[in-house]
């Protein structure tokens, strides 16, 4: 019996999963084939999606895997007729196929490329189960972590063993997971709790989601293990209610936790107790602060606390607590499992592991990647990322989001780890990474990030609220072409007056996208201020279009204009009526002759 299984995470189902879905339940009993159909979540190939699997016998052996992508409707059919009716592999739409079961690499496929590069740890089982069956997750050593934790280990030799292995936390700050642990375990208290933080908020992040999404159960098994480490019975996860299918695979995994003995007041018979509750976050970007979002859950607006006291010491409900993120909470089973050393193999020596970047922007191959750290950026972003969707010549690359730094092409050896990437004046971050190319414009990219810092902003220090307020009016001002000269030294300034005195690490941080593109493209501040001109032709308020005589009269242009701006006769050459025109581009994207001028 052959088995079809159709990626349904959150990129398959927008992609229009859903459908295929459909059709292909429908050609399965029209044509009464012995063949069952399953569902997987996302396995990072994002830009490939919907992506179905075809196993020719139903345990999905992994010799007997063939993966299409980009599938439609109407390839589905093709599939489904070529494959499993007369049992040839459409090759054309083939992305992977026949899995090395000894070293796990796939054989195969147009895209085998960009699994090779990848040592996959928290990524593990997502696309390799169904995220709504504890069985499948069973099957490939979920909650075996766990198991040896509770029966053959006491608290303080788990949080030793986190320890030993490095890790640390995959939320951005990059503070040692087992430390934090220690500090929470060393406070005794009547109750203490443990919380995953899954508000994950950046612009072009969605690790976190993808994860619990694809395995919840790795994140459940990392609470349980920390709980019993610290002495936590309470755990809570915080996910952003704009994640509905992971709060809802999340809301399936823990109730088969509690039936199989996992969670509850007598996990696997041993009497240790551990709970777990989800909290639907109102997507507050300040709640992904661990002080804000405690005060979230206990029912408060999401504002940062004042430290000390620090969570480990009070926390939630005044009481000892830890908080770590989905990533981090995801490594923890295998950790546990293979042991620490194993963990450390991977990564460098003062970082340690592996790390889940979001691959977005202007990437040919959009979507998740886990690498080991120490990876050069160049790696993931041409060997993995496949270089720039349009062709053209990278030009930076974001990482940390807003709290983050663009990084230029010249640093593109830059080795990604911890200390390295703080040298160029970005962070790691959650794991963000979107590519820019030669037609990005880095003033314009600043008062981006700027913009959704100052907007998410949650008011309580006047240095964020008002400092940040300022730096965006700058900046919309030089985007404008209304700069003047002592802008930049005002920009400088602000931004190290932010850094010094905001309450919280979103604060601090939120002036580094500014920085760095200071930093590095001062150059495009200077022509916007001085020359009045956006290099890259991005700023409308810079910019002119115009047609020039390379116009064949064509009327596309005209046809395509959504205002109306463009006239002229058939076979004639073209003018645009400047009052009319509002540089939407869309001309210049419809015109096949190259003559539309942007000046």
């Amino acid at each position: 019996m052959k088995k079809i299984i159709i990626g349904l995470g959150s990129c398959g189902i927008a992609a229009g999963g859903i459908k295929v879905k459909e059709t292909l339940k429908k050609l399965i009993q029209e044509s009464k084939q012995f063949v069952t159909l399953g569902e997987t979540g996302c396995m990072g190939m994002c830009y490939k999606e919907p992506m179905i699997e075809i196993c020719d016998d139903s345990s999905r052996n992994d010799s007997n895997r063939t993966i299409y992508g980009d599938v439609n409707e109407e390839t589905a059919r093709k599939i489904f007729e070529s494959h499993i009716v007369k049992g040839v592999p459409l090759s054309e739409f083939v992305v992977l196929e026949n899995k090395d079961t000894a070293t796990g690499e796939w054989l195969g496929g147009s895209e085998k490329d960009f699994m090779s590069r990848q040592k996959r740890i928290v990524l593990a089982r997502c696309g390799e189960m169904n995220p709504e069956s504890i069985d499948d997750a069973l099957k490939m050593d979920a909650y075996k972590g766990l198991e040896k934790a509770i029966k053959s280990m006491k608290p303080a030799e788990v949080i030793e063993e986190v320890l030993k292995s490095g890790v640390k936390g995959r939320g951005g700050a990059g503070f040692p997971t087992g430390m934090k642990w220690k500090f929470a375990a060393a406070n005794d208290a009547d109750q203490k709790y443990i919380i995953c933080n899954a508000d994950e908020g950046d612009p072009g992040a969605f690790m976190d989601r993808s994860v619990l999404e694809g395995d919840p159960h790795s994140v459940i098994e990392g609470l349980i293990i920390g709980g019993y480490a610290i002495g936590a019975t309470e755990g809570y996860i915080y996910a952003r209610a704009e994640y509905p299918i992971a709060i809802r695979r999340l809301k399936i995994a823990i109730k088969q936790a509690e039936e199989k003995g996992f969670l509850g007041d007598n996990i696997l018979g041993t009497g240790i107790k551990f709970h777990l509750h989800i909290k639907e976050g109102a997507g507050a970007f300040v709640c992904g602060e661990e002080t804000a979002l405690i005060e979230s859950i206990e029912g408060h607006r999401g504002m940062p606390r004042i430290r000390p006291p620090f969570p480990a010491a009070r926390g939630l409900f005044a009481k000892p607590s830890n908080i770590n993120n989905v990533e981090t909470l995801a490594n923890i089973g295998w950790i546990i499992r293979k042991g620490a050393d194993a963990f450390a193999a991977f990564g460098t020596e003062q970082s340690k592991g592996t790390k889940v970047f979001a691959l977005a922007g202007k990437i040919k191959r959009g979507g998740l990647v886990e690498i080991p750290i120490g990876m050069k950026l160049k790696e993931v972003i041409y060997d993995i990322g496949g270089g720039t969707v349009s062709g053209k010549a990278f030009k930076a690359v974001q990482m940390g989001g807003p709290s983050g730094g663009c990084i230029p092409a010249n640093l593109v050896d830059t080795t990604i780890d911890y200390a390295a990437l703080a040298e160029t004046g970005a962070i790691m971050g959650s794991g963000g990474m979107i590519v820019m190319d030669e037609d990005n414009c880095m003033v314009d990219i600043a008062r981006y990030f700027l913009n959704f810092t100052q907007s998410e902003s949650c008011g309580k220090c006047t240095f964020c609220k008002i400092g940040t307020k300022r730096m965006l009016e700058i900046l919309e001002r030089i985007t404008r072409g209304e700069g003047v000269e002592d802008d930049i030294e005002k920009l400088e300034t602000l931004s190290y007056q932010i850094k010094t005195n905001a309450l919280c690490g979103l604060g601090q941080t939120a002036p580094n996208p500014v920085l760095t593109t200071i930093r590095y493209f001062k150059d495009e501040y200077i022509a916007h201020i001085k020359e009045k001109k956006c290099p890259t032709h991005q700023c409308k308020a810079l910019i002119k279009f115009g047609i020039s005589d390379k116009c064949t009269g064509c009327t596309l242009c005209a046809k395509k204009c959504p205002v109306s701006a463009i006239g002229g006769k058939v076979k004639e050459l073209h003018t645009i009526d400047q009052e009319k025109c509002t540089k939407c581009g869309i001309c210049k994207a419809a015109c096949k002759f190259s003559a539309i001028i942007v000046d």
